[in-house]
């Protein structure tokens, strides 16, 4: 891991970035970020506010400290932004640059207690049905952006709607967008916060990063990546503002971390289908610890796009606060891959709208088909030590009836919940002093289970 020596100290504001926000300080914190670069320096933001209206490029040997004060703030200015190539949502293709761009560098540090703002309502869309209806109608009634009426959706701007039409048509006919298409339509192609691309030993302190385009931090063909203290926050209705998402990277550790978002809160990836099988690079060696996790889609996710594979997981010590799920492993036929070795333990849940734990091999219907590399597989997960106190069901396990979830262990799971468990398509299961207290009728139902072990176990209705 990285060994910050870095003593001297060069201000971005002797490159003429200029603290009172009226300026575009861009072009002066590349500078400072290059020139520390060369010496082995630390560029330093002092308190103020920073308006940047294109990408900070990262280099090896920086250490990028943003006191406190600090705010960077990236203005939505679509056109000032490159497009560049990279992995998105599972897939090489085109996008908007990440605002803050760490490509093919080492020994790197961003560290302070200043904030990253991605300024991201200019870039959302946002759905009728995940906000209040006030804030709906001042939407409606503000004149910008431009709203679907067909399904209820406000965007950013017309070229943003025409854009996810496109992209939505392409999709369908499993082509990607070219270069002139990201171009004409960036308002859709929304950047990350932050990217690290073929990284090595980064380490990440104390900064917030809030209201991203899309994902706050994405770690892609990485490895030796820490995470530490850092807070993450975006409104609950953001779209795929994903807090820390591990794609395809290997020894990352996030530790106390704060994360509110409006998507999963940290989630592990390894490219999607067929691409990301012939990729083939699993993230492996991920450790997630003393975190909390708030509002988003789920607490902890691997999946769905895993076809290169996750393995060696270890999940402890967190608090899932009002999460629409918690733990939660989601992939689908088509997609391939393994998915071993995950440890978690010692979570305590509350208020989860669904699942508390799921793991659903059917994210996406796709008909039946014979076992191949197409196949996903599951197995070898251990769950301990886990008290929920309210979800919408304990515990949801759905193997596919051709390939079974495999080899699961969980031990001293506590969890009041409306529904109990359902386990469908599982091979090799124990479950041992396993406490559910739901309203349905049904507290534990079983179906298509093989060599299943109870031992210790109580479940009954409430009231």
């Amino acid at each position: 891991m990285l060994s910050l020596i870095a003593t001297q100290k060069l201000s971005v504001l002797d490159f003429g970035a200029d603290p009172r926000g009226a300026e575009d300080s861009s072009e002066a914190i590349n500078l400072a970020i290059t020139e520390a670069s060369r010496k082995r320096a630390i560029a330093y933001i002092p308190s103020g506010k920073y308006l940047l209206t294109s990408p900070l490029n990262l280099k090896s040997g920086v250490v990028l400290l943003i006191e406190s004060g600090a705010v960077l703030e990236f203005l939505p200015m679509y056109s000032s932004y490159p497009i560049v190539e990279t992995r998105r949502e599972g897939l090489h293709m085109c996008q908007v640059s990440p605002f803050v761009f760490g490509k093919d560098i080492k020994n790197v540090a961003i560290i302070g207690e200043g904030v990253i703002d991605g300024d991201g309502w200019k870039w959302w869309y946002i759905k009728k049905s995940r906000v209040t209806k006030d804030m709906w109608r001042k939407l409606v009634e503000s004149g910008e952006g431009y709203v679907d009426e067909e399904t209820g959706t406000w965007w950013p701007s017309r070229k943003a709607f025409e854009g996810y039409k496109l992209y939505k048509e392409f999709k369908s006919k499993g082509l990607k967008p070219s270069k002139e298409m990201c171009e004409q339509y960036r308002e859709f192609f929304r950047p990350q916060l932050l990217q690290l691309f073929n990284a090595e030993n980064v380490y990440i302190h104390g900064i917030t990063f809030r209201n991203s385009p899309m994902w706050n931090i994405h770690i892609l063909y990485s490895k030796h990546v820490m995470i530490e203290n850092v807070k993450i926050d975006a409104p609950e209705y953001s779209p795929n503002t994903d807090g820390i998402v591990v794609d395809s990277s290997s020894d990352v550790t996030i530790r106390g971390c704060t994360i509110d978002v409006g998507d999963d809160c940290v989630v592990l990836k390894s490219g999607k289908n067929e691409e990301g099988r012939k990729i083939g690079i699993p993230t492996t060696n991920v450790h997630v610890f003393n975190c909390v996790m708030k509002k988003g889609h789920g607490g902890v996710v691997i999946g769905s796009e895993m076809s290169g594979g996750v393995k060696n997981v270890a999940v402890e010590n967190c608090l899932f606060e009002g999460t629409e799920k918690g733990i939660r492993i989601k992939t689908a036929r088509g997609r391939g891959g393994v998915v071993e070795n995950v440890y978690v333990r010692n979570i305590v849940m509350k208020d989860i709208v669904h699942e508390a734990i799921v793991i659903d091999m059917f994210y996406e219907r796709v008909p039946p088909e014979p076992v191949s590399e197409r196949t996903p597989v599951i197995r070898g997960i251990r769950i301990q030590n886990i008290v929920c106190r309210g979800a919408g069901q304990a515990i949801r396990l759905a193997g596919l009836p051709e390939m079974p979830i495999n080899d699961i262990i969980m031990e001293n799971v506590k969890i009041q919940a409306d529904k109990g468990a359902t386990i469908s398509n599982v091979l090799n299961i124990k479950l041992s002093r396993i406490s559910i207290v739901s309203r349905d009728g049904t507290p534990i139902a079983i179906e298509n289970v093989r060599n299943l072990i109870m031992e210790d176990c109580e479940a009954f209705v409430e009231g």
